[in-house]
């Protein structure tokens, strides 16, 4: 009489250990989308810091020299008015190569592109798709919370949504949170939950704690909306 062997599966054991993990799958994937999510939010706030630190080495060298050229976006609206216009500035200035903007500005779904014309103290710098971060016309008399960038996904004091107005993915990062990057110096990685102020004042001072104020807001009060003259791309 045969005997079956022992080390065999059974279809009944092999249907039962696929459905283990199929299971652990399951709880295994979101999480680790959550952290590829927070990699690259990492990645994108650590493009946001070295975006500030230019623009901060350039306005206090501009303050120490009293050079009305090298300045914050807000102290000099009318020629830094565009996202090209202050690249250019900074690259001119040497406070960030030409070559590196175009790395800094970009993050998941959102791609720009830098084109350079010139060199040196004349070079142009022209961008294009889509920018990652939005900048704000901070001035030098703004706090330090006001706020200096933010991920392109986010408008000031307003909901998050995976979609734009149009119905494309909300670059980078959809509803799944978004960076912010204030005068400062310091920045950080924001849920979706942070995106709108609470109720009353007290959910008002959390909010401008946690993410910062636009530069027109007086402190305790809040304006939905990006302020006028931010620079973006498109």
């Amino acid at each position: 009489m045969k005997t079956r062997s022992q080390s065999a599966f059974t279809l009944i054991e092999m249907l039962v250990v696929i459905s283990i993990i199929a299971v652990l799958a399951a709880f295994a994937v979101p999480a680790l989308t959550s952290a590829l999510t927070k990699g690259q939010m990492t990645g994108t706030m650590n493009n946001g810091r070295q975006l500030y630190l230019a623009a901060q080495q350039m306005a206090l060298d501009g303050a120490a020299n009293s050079d009305p050229n090298l300045v914050w976006p807000g102290d000099d609206p009318a020629t830094l008015g565009t996202l090209n216009a202050y690249m250019t500035r900074l690259a001119q200035n040497d406070y960030l190569k030409a070559g590196d903007v175009q790395k800094l500005l970009s993050g998941p779904g959102a791609s720009a592109a830098v084109a350079v014309a010139g060199s040196g103290a004349t070079q142009t710098l022209t961008i294009t798709g889509n920018s990652a971060f939005k900048i704000y016309p901070v001035a030098d008399a703004n706090a330090s919370n006001a706020i200096f960038a933010v991920s392109s996904n986010y408008i000031y004091a307003q909901a998050l949504t995976p979609q734009t107005a149009g119905g494309a993915p909300n670059n980078p990062f959809g509803d799944k949170g978004f960076v912010v990057q204030r005068k400062g110096g310091d920045a950080s990685i924001l849920r979706k939950n942070n995106a709108t102020p609470g109720a009353g004042a007290a959910g008002t001072a959390t909010f401008e704690a946690s993410v910062g104020k636009v530069p027109a807001d007086a402190q305790g009060t809040v304006t939905p909306g990006d302020p006028a003259g931010y620079l973006h791309q498109p």
